[in-house]
């Protein structure tokens, strides 16, 4: 149900300059990306960021993705190396978010950063969030609009259900494409999976293990970007990996050849699996059952972002 001060707007002109406006006032917006939906506020206002932050209960040694309009806004405020530009180049826009030295006098809140020299940047693909950094005139930091280690949200209904009148405005222009959140890269490491796979990232800077697989969960004082937290994206029940079959009180989520409840991909399709897996985790947290089961996803390709996000789900 819609919180009685939470306003949905479908996209459209109207919402955007009503989201502009909040986001020009120092407030925060939900808004969709090709990954999830994230909530907004101008990134070189502290107060405003602090909005976030507290909408999501999101603890402050957490920093925030910078969202930008082109490549020049980008160059504004981090530092770039060849290989940054290279993957720039390749990817934006799209669902890749690059860690790069901030540069000096940039316009972004220390609270954006956690403090850090660093900045997690990118040029997200979808019209509306491009169009809402147009209208603000602002780069826009924005996580995924839920409350802290929940499941992020894919859908507009997501984000309502998640922070209800904490977020004011929700611009609604329906699921997800990508439903994952962007791949994240530090210099030739990936800090998280996402969209842009292993194989992508290598045929553009020739590595031989780009990261690898991912590194062990990090101690609060080791986080250098978003999404790295050990326990994250989870459900409120309990989460089971790798089922084969469900038990009596379990919501099965199945895929290919394991059926359920619901399937990621009956066909057994990875990219498809990921734009739905988040929203089948909400429904399966919604239903009558107790706990949740996930049948087997290959960890080739997009697998690996998805198999991330289930293993931090599953730890509670």
């Amino acid at each position: 149900m819609t919180a009685p001060n939470a306003s949905i707007f479908p996209y459209g002109p109207a919402a955007i300059a009503a989201a502009a406006d909040v986001i020009q006032g120092g407030g925060i917006v939900a808004v969709p990306t090709e990954t999830v939906y994230g909530l907004a506020a101008d990134a070189s206002d502290s107060a405003a960021v602090a909005r976030i932050y507290a909408a999501k209960g999101r603890p402050a040694f957490n920093p925030l993705i910078v969202h930008v309009g082109d490549l020049a806004a980008a160059d504004a405020l981090a530092e770039f190396d060849d290989d940054a530009r290279a993957l720039a180049a390749a990817f934006w826009p799209g669902p890749l978010t690059l860690v790069l030295p901030l540069r000096p006098g940039a316009p972004v809140a220390s609270i954006v950063t956690a403090g850090l020299g660093t900045l997690a940047i990118r040029i997200p693909a979808h019209r509306a969030m491009q169009a809402l950094i147009a209208a603000s005139g602002r780069a826009l930091a924005a996580p995924s609009a839920n409350r802290s280690n929940g499941i992020s949200p894919t859908r507009a209904e997501h984000v309502v259900a998640s922070l209800g009148d904490a977020v004011p405005l929700v611009i609604d222009d329906g699921p997800c494409t990508a439903g994952l959140e962007s791949t994240i890269v530090m210099g030739r490491d990936v800090l998280r999976p996402g969209p842009i796979t292993s194989a992508n990232l290598m045929a553009v800077l020739s590595l031989s293990a780009p990261g690898g697989t991912r590194s062990p969960p990090l101690l609060a004082g080791d986080i250098v970007a978003p999404g790295q937290l050990a326990t994250h994206y989870a459900p409120h029940k309990p989460l089971r990996l790798n089922a084969l079959t469900a038990e009596p009180d379990e919501w099965m989520i199945g895929f290919g050849a394991i059926p359920g409840d619901e399937t990621l991909s009956a066909s057994s399709d990875p990219v498809a699996a990921a734009a739905r897996l988040f929203d089948a985790l909400h429904r399966a947290d919604a239903s009558p059952k107790a706990r949740i089961a996930v049948a087997p996803i290959p960890s080739d390709g997009i697998g690996e972002a998805i198999n991330d996000r289930l293993a931090r789900a599953a730890t509670r």
